[in-house]
């Protein structure tokens, strides 16, 4: 890769939610937002307008599903970018059990992304705001902690002013599919309800897909109740694989997560 080419990144630090160490802090990223595959091709197109949008989107769709054959014909898959291979999950017996055994599909950086990286600058632009973020996840039924969890089971999650509390309609946990339908958490089915740390129960009826997974409250500093609701959103994968590289995000808040209030 071309010395020239240079990226940078900025970063915050916020308290660690995971220790009880005061003083304790971790850098999350300042996120730009999300780039979808229209954003892609149209960075593509940026950068070399000659091309043909349509091509461009038909080579790309043509790369996606020639990964998708070669990972799931028991090929390792490396394109410079990142390596990726399928990994089966689950208790091995006699037959492969849907309900027991899973296929995942692991990603992991390569060498051109490794040395992007050391092209990178990261800047720090000091402590973050005391704000709503969820730093981490984890299933009770697989102990996965890359936001995957499954129906029927509790659901752990980890951030900063999470707690539910206020008397706003919109208080609460809602799962909204990839459709826009929503389900709301029962608030019997929540365990655990801290500013830190909330376990709730998953109805047992959800489909597989994608969701966004929306925590709204009212709960502010030293537990003084904020007249505006605020709310986090994050992304929650039943029965799919997180598509982020390495196959986890849990690194706080940097990877799909917004506060929107």
């Amino acid at each position: 890769m071309s010395d020239e080419i240079k990226y940078t990144l900025n970063v915050q630090s916020v308290d660690n939610p995971l220790t009880k160490e005061v003083g304790d802090r971790r850098f999350v990223l300042v996120s730009n937002g999300t780039a979808d595959f229209d954003r892609v091709i149209s960075e593509i197109m940026a950068v070399n307008p000659g091309l043909e949008r349509e091509t461009v989107e038909a080579v790309i769709k043509l790369e996606h599903r020639i990964i998708q054959r070669l990972t799931l014909s028991g090929m390792r898959v490396s394109n410079g970018l990142f390596s990726a291979v399928a990994s089966p999950k689950g208790r091995a017996g006699a037959s492969w059990d849907p309900e027991v055994n899973q296929l995942n599909i692991t990603i992991a950086q390569g060498a051109d992304w490794r040395e992007a990286i050391r092209q990178t600058t990261v800047n720090v632009l000091g402590e973050k705001a005391e704000v709503m973020y969820v730093s981490g996840t984890t299933d009770a039924a697989t102990r996965a902690t890359d936001r995957t969890a499954t129906p029927g089971y509790p659901f752990t999650v980890e951030g900063n002013y999470l707690k539910l509390a206020g008397d706003d309609p919109s208080v609460g946990i809602i799962l909204v599919d990839e459709d826009g339908t929503e389900t709301r958490i029962d608030p019997a089915m929540v365990a655990v309800n801290e500013p830190k740390k909330l376990v709730f129960m998953l109805p047992a009826g959800l489909e597989a897909g994608t969701y966004t997974l929306r925590i709204t409250t009212q709960y502010g500093s030293h537990g003084v109740l904020v007249k505006t609701p605020r709310t986090v959103e994050s992304a929650l994968y039943i029965g799919v694989t997180p598509t982020t590289p390495g196959g986890s995000d849990e690194d706080g808040g940097d990877d799909g997560d917004h506060q929107l209030g």
